[in-house]
């Protein structure tokens, strides 16, 4: 499957580029969803638009409950329909049996290991058939995304269109546009997390750190992407 990328103007907004976006796919497009309140900011302006847009989520099988409420009360405001995707279990058997429950956190190699069998690998059976997919990665989120394009073509996954709605978007925008329409939000949010994956993987930074700091906190800033989004 290949798609062409549109033109999209310099600031441009988050709804204009997720309209051209869905346009350009010409079939099914759907969202990444983590429940982050990125993703919640774009189910509404979606929702807001009249723009169909479908919503897979992973459950890695180490997500806080937290996590969990967030998506009951999007299922509940917005009558969403969305649909999971596990891991295979064989694979977590036997990643298990053989390195422990925290292999993770002994190499960059065996951390690459669980990500892509919590998380690449479903999100490879999740993306089968659809034209697009969205994501709520911004920019300012960390170096491994400043080069990041509102729209752009994922080789990875078959040519389809990959779009970023809110990545001119500061982390203060998004929080003002969550508090401003009273959208659903992460309760660790409030504890000082920034942002939020799997529960292991994830911890409470302070304000004056990188918003992703606290994700594989034990390894270096260029390394810290899942695998969902190489480029």
């Amino acid at each position: 499957m290949s798609n062409s990328i549109p033109n999209i103007e310099a600031g441009s907004s988050p709804a204009a580029i997720l309209t051209a976006g869905i346009q350009a796919a010409g079939g099914n497009v759907s969202l990444a969803c983590s429940f982050s309140m990125e993703d919640v900011v774009i189910i509404d302006i979606a929702h807001t638009a009249g723009l169909t847009l479908g919503v897979f989520a992973l459950d890695t099988g180490r997500l806080h409950e937290e996590t969990y409420e967030v998506a009951e009360a999007l299922v509940e405001r917005y009558r969403l329909s969305i649909n999971w995707y596990f891991p295979r279990h064989a694979e977590i058997e036997a990643l298990e049996r053989t390195k422990g429950l925290f292999s993770f956190r002994e190499s960059l190699e065996n951390r690459h290991e669980c990500c892509r069998i919590r998380k690449v690998e479903p999100l490879s059976r999740a993306l089968k058939g659809v034209n697009g997919w969205v994501t709520g990665m911004r920019r300012e989120q960390s170096v491994t995304r400043s080069d990041l394009k509102s729209i752009e073509l994922d080789e990875l996954n078959g040519g389809i269109l990959k779009i970023n709605p809110l990545v001119d978007w500061s982390e203060r925008q998004v929080l003002d546009y969550t508090n401003e329409h009273n959208l659903p939000k992460n309760r660790l949010y409030k504890q000082g997390f920034r942002s939020i994956g799997c529960a292991p993987c994830t911890r409470a930074i302070a304000l004056s750190d990188q918003e992703r700091d606290g994700r594989w906190w034990w390894e270096n800033p260029e390394n810290k992407e899942c695998g969902l989004h190489k480029r």
